[in-house]
């Protein structure tokens, strides 16, 4: 039961800093790396979700591999909306 509760603690913890960092970097001026920093830190926000609140630590085999095309599943399709954007500017 401790090292469950520490476990959700530091990852709380780990979360706040991470919006901590989203929110300085939405109001800092620092141009084009404004977006990279956010991105970054929403990517790590939701793998952290993901490997603690949705239990995915714990499982083996299938789950993690449905887990992983997921992610990439949805990455390809943000990559084919950049790409896309891209090609009408």
């Amino acid at each position: 039961m401790a090292r469950e509760l520490r476990t959700l603690i530091l990852t709380w913890a780990a979360l706040m800093t991470l919006l901590a960092i989203t929110v300085i970097a939405a109001l800092s001026p620092i141009g084009a790396f404004r977006s990279a920093i956010n991105l970054a830190a929403a990517c790590t926000k939701a793998a952290l979700i993901y490997w603690v609140f949705m239990h995915l630590r714990e499982v083996k085999g299938f789950l993690r591999i449905a887990a992983v095309g997921a992610v990439v599943w949805i990455l390809l399709l943000g990559g084919l909306v950049w790409s896309d954007l891209g090609a009408r500017l």
